[in-house]
């Protein structure tokens, strides 16, 4: 008995101090990671802007890569990447910024406000070299606003004109004998097109040509005020498929050379008047962002600026959702505080749940009582997303940017047929009402209980226009006209009189300062609230390297086709304000 005391207390008393020693490690990590040296810019550096990064609304911490390097593990947002090539371009350090331009993951709308920056940039005499080895057509929309833009003598540029994809699953649906049961209002509500349908209606073909036509016409015109050339001769040279190599870029002035990595980097040594062998100072985005202080907001004067990025939801959701829980919150904490002059509602959201969108909604117009609300469109700001946004004291968007779909639509799925006839699974049940059990997923709806879920979706898609003609002051027959689930893009939003200004979310902070009387004298809050570093560990750093390894394992493709079925989870039983799942274009 003497022994075992003796080896248990000297067990207990080694827990006690390995678990002393643990504490002190992640007490020095922590320590590590939130006081990391700020890193120096130099002199002669050259801003590296790589599009292949997806810059989020809201910047993206990673906790354990900030242990070895907070500059590189830090990625800034939109708005931050777009301020900081503005203070690059006063900025005596940077001499010129080099576009890596081989993809870009960045949305449209988005790489509208980069392009509108670099060419921002330009204007202070500063160079600007755009590179890709082989250069997709969104990374050149950006990269053509460079002054020289070459690619690799073996690589190329695609020039085969825009195309925009759907999956649809009614075909393996009706093998499995899942009936859908689809309820909508909007004749343009294409939404639930894939689980009816086996292509297109003709009514979402018409809106996403002309949707899908007005990106590519935007596309176009850049690169013909950045080539000189004519927006006529560039479609022709798609149609008929004249750019197949690096050769035929250069041969058609699409880009002004080609050259390897080597002769690149030799250029840019010419442009830094330094020798051949000399180093060059390049410094990433991410790195800039965390050796520079921006200087354009320092007032006294506080304006908020609210992302609202992902689908709209019910209850809490996750990180990349935008839930009515949090964000009825944060909206109404921005209204409560009195130091905050204006908000800034910034949305990229396809929708979703109708009734998560009205409780945002809701805290909108009580804001907008109290301070000025401004609305600021990112790559997609449509149904739910626009639902949220129309009752603004002003809105502004992109021209690429996709709103509208103004529609609702319900999917209550029948599983009766696939759990007899696949599955050999019977149900039976007990009720105390005829209604008891609608919606069940075990049987059909009868005539009744469908007619319930078409007069119920009917009254959100009227509550929904509704909404828009109070906060787009417009006549209840004209929203109609102008909604019926139709996709519009912002150039067109703004001749429809569903937004009011085409401006970057830049553009919308300095308006609402106007509106607030706060031009010269103000600085700016971010919501929500970043997580604290043990929060980020426990929570967003385990979803992160789950989301990047099942995409690593299955591909882009596969994952995205996944991205539907689960959205598909999402929508059912609960009445939606959403636009068609995925926007591919290709």
């Amino acid at each position: 008995m003497k022994t075992f005391f003796k080896i248990f207390f000297a067990s207990l008393l080694a827990l006690i101090v390995f678990t002393v020693i643990g504490l002190f490690i992640l007490i020095g990590f922590i320590s590590t990671a939130t006081t990391s040296e700020v890193p120096v810019v130099g002199s002669k550096a050259v801003l590296v802007l790589d599009l292949s990064v997806n810059f989020k609304e809201q910047a993206e911490e990673d906790p354990f890569g900030g242990l070895i390097s907070s500059a590189e593990a830090n990625t800034p947002s939109l708005f931050d990447v777009v301020r900081l090539i503005g203070e690059a371009k006063s900025d005596s350090a940077v001499k010129g910024i080099y576009i890596l331009a081989s993809d870009n993951a960045n949305g449209f709308s988005s790489s509208e406000e980069l392009r509108k920056a670099v060419l921002d940039f330009k204007k202070s005499g500063k160079f600007v070299i755009a590179y890709g080895e082989t250069m997709t057509q969104k990374a050149y929309y950006v990269a053509n606003a460079a002054e020289r833009v070459y690619v690799h003598p073996q690589g190329g540029l695609e020039w085969s004109g825009f195309s925009s994809n759907l999956f649809f699953l009614k075909g393996m649906l009706d093998k499995l004998e899942i009936e859908p049961q689809i309820f909508y209002a909007g004749k343009f509500k294409s939404a639930t097109e894939p689980l009816r349908e086996t292509k297109m209606t003709e009514a979402n073909r018409l809106q996403t040509s002309v949707w899908l036509g007005d990106l590519y016409s935007a596309f176009l015109k850049a690169t013909s005020t950045a080539r000189k050339i004519d927006t006529a001769v560039l479609h022709q040279l798609a149609n008929d498929g004249d750019i197949q190599t690096a050769v035929d870029a250069e041969k058609y002035q699409l880009v002004d050379g080609l050259k390897y990595d080597d002769e690149i980097k030799g250029e840019i040594l010419q442009r830094l008047k330094k020798g051949s062998r000399s180093s060059i100072n390049f410094v990433t985005i991410n790195e800039y962002a965390a050796a520079t202080t921006l200087s354009d907001y320092s007032g006294s004067g506080r304006i908020a600026i609210i992302y609202a990025q992902g689908d709209i939801v019910s209850q809490e959701g996750d990180e990349e959702q935008v839930s009515s829980d949090v964000y009825k919150n944060v909206i109404r904490k921005a209204r409560l505080d009195k130091d905050i002059k204006a908000i800034v509602l910034r949305v990229n959201s396809p929708g979703g749940s109708a009734l998560a969108s009205d409780v945002i909604w809701r805290e909108i117009s009580l804001a907008r009582k109290e301070k000025p609300v401004v609305v600021s469109m990112g790559d997609v700001a449509a149904s739910g997303g626009y639902y949220i946004a129309c009752n603004a004291d002003a809105v502004f968007a992109n021209e690429t940017t996709i709103t509208g779909s103004i529609g609702v639509f319900s999917i209550v799925p029948n599983f009766e047929s696939f759990l007899k006839n696949k599955l050999g699974i019977t149900t039976d049940r007990v009720r105390t009402a005829p209604y008891a059990d609608m919606g069940a997923g075990d049987r059909a709806l009868t005539a009744t209980e469908k007619r319930f879920f078409q007069a119920a979706t009917d009254s959100i898609y009227n509550t929904f226009k509704s909404r828009v003609a109070e906060g787009r002051n417009k006549g209840m027959e004209y929203v109609d006209s102008i909604a019926q689930g139709r996709v519009w893009t912002g150039k067109r939003a703004l001749e429809a009189g569903l937004v009011d200004k085409i401006g970057t979310l830049q553009d919308a902070v300095k308006h609402a300062a106007k509106l607030a009387k706060i031009e010269d004298d103000y600085r700016l809050r971010e919501y929500p609230e970043k997580k604290n570093f043990l929060e980020q560990i426990m929570g967003d750093y385990k979803r992160s390297i789950k989301t990047t390894l099942i995409k690593d394992e299955i591909g882009v493709e596969q994952w995205q086709l996944m991205q539907q079925f689960k959205q598909v989870k999402q929508m059912v039983g609960e009445p939606q304000a959403r636009m068609p799942y995925f926007l591919t274009i290709h």
